[in-house]
C-alpha cells in the first residue's frame, strides 16, 4: 500500500505509516502522526489523500479499512480520500452462475462504498458489472492501459496484428482496440463453451482465417492461463504465424511455463503484481507495462 497527501500547491507527499499482523490474525496500521500534522499544518492546505493498493488478498482489505479510519480520525473527516485499486477483486464473480453462490463483485463494492471514497480508480473491469456498482468510480478502460507501450501500438497502428477477442464478453473491449488505431487491425473472434459446475472449457473455436498471420489476444484477466492456452493452440494449428497475448491483469497462478511453444509475446501490466514479483521461469517474452 502507498498513501500520498496531494496540497494545493501540487506537491505530492508519500505518508509514512507501519503496518504488522498480530499474533490473533488482527491487522494493524499507523501513521507517523508528527509527518502528517506537518504537512497538515503548512500554509498550502491538503486537498486530498490518495491510497494505492493491489487488493489480492483479504489482510489487505482489513489494512485498507484500517488506514481509511486511521486518516479520518487524523484529519477529522476533512479531508477527501481517493482510492486506486487497478485490480478490483471478486469482479469475476459477476452473476450467480450456481443456486447457493455469493454474489462476489456486489459483496466487494458494498465494502468499498462504506468507505466513501470521493473517487474509485479501477483499471480494465472485467464487465460492465462492477463498474454499475462501485460509486464515483473511473474505469480506466483497456485500450489506454494497452497504449502506454510504444511497441505493441505501432505494431497494431500499423495493422501487423490480427486481433482475436478471446469470447463474445471480450468482443467489445477488441472492437474498441480496433477502433482506437482507425480501424486498421483485423479482428477475429473465438468462442469457448466452459462447464458452469468445473469451469473446464469444453470446446474453443475461431470463427475467421488466421492463417499466416501475427496475432495479438487480448482480455482483461489471465489466472491459471486454460483459456489462453486452448485457444493458442488453436490459433497455431490454424496456422497463425506468432501469438501474443495482453493481459491487464496477469496474476499467472500457473507460471509462465504452460504458455511455452504457444504464445510468443506476453503484454501485461503491474496491475496485480509488482515487476520484480514476476517469476519468468520459461523462454517466453515477457514485457511489463509500468503505470
Amino acid at each position: 500500500m502507498r498513501v500520498y497527501s496531494h496540497q494545493s500547491n501540487q506537491i505530492k507527499s508519500l505518508l509514512n505509516f507501519e503496518c504488522f499482523t498480530f499474533s490473533g490474525g488482527e491487522e494493524h496500521i499507523r501513521f507517523d502522526a508528527t509527518q502528517l500534522n506537518s504537512i497538515l499544518d503548512n500554509s498550502n492546505c491538503v486537498i486530498k489523500f490518495e491510497i494505492v493498493e493491489r487488493l489480492t488478498c483479504s489482510a489487505k482489505l482489513i489494512r485498507l479499512m484500517l488506514a481509511v479510519d486511521a486518516l479520518k480520525r487524523l484529519t477529522h473527516n476533512n479531508v477527501p480520500i481517493e482510492l486506486v485499486i487497478p485490480y478490483f477483486p471478486y469482479a469475476r464473480q459477476d452473476r450467480v452462475c450456481v443456486e447457493g453462490e455469493a454474489l462476489g463483485a456486489a459483496v466487494m463494492a458494498t465494502f468499498i462504498n462504506q468507505l466513501n471514497f470521493a473517487k474509485v480508480t479501477i483499471w480494465d473491469a472485467h464487465s460492465d458489472v462492477t463498474p454499475a456498482l462501485i460509486n464515483n468510480v473511473v474505469n480506466v478502460p483497456q485500450v489506454t492501459l494497452l497504449k502506454q507501450n510504444a511497441q505493441l501500438s505501432a505494431l497494431l497502428s500499423a495493422g501487423e496484428l490480427t486481433l482475436i477477442s478471446p469470447d463474445a464478453g471480450a468482443t467489445k473491449k477488441t472492437m474498441k482496440i480496433a477502433e482506437s488505431f482507425n480501424g486498421d487491425p483485423d479482428v477475429v473472434q473465438a468462442q469457448k463453451v466452459r462447464n458452469l459446475k468445473t469451469g473446464e472449457i469444453d470446446k474453443t473455436e475461431i470463427l475467421g482465417d488466421v492463417k499466416g498471420k501475427k496475432v495479438l489476444i487480448a482480455d482483461d484477466i489471465c489466472d491459471g492461463g486454460r483459456t489462453f492456452i486452448e485457444l493458442a493452440k488453436v490459433l497455431k494449428n490454424q496456422g497463425a504465424s506468432t501469438v501474443s497475448l495482453f493481459i491487464t491483469h496477469g496474476i499467472f497462478s500457473k507460471g509462465l511455463g504452460v504458455f511455452e511453444g504457444l504464445i510468443d509475446h506476453i503484454y501485461t501490466t503491474d496491475s496485480f503484481k509488482a515487476k520484480n514479483e514476476f517469476v519468468v521461469d520459461s523462454a517466453i517474452n515477457l514485457t511489463i507495462i509500468e503505470l
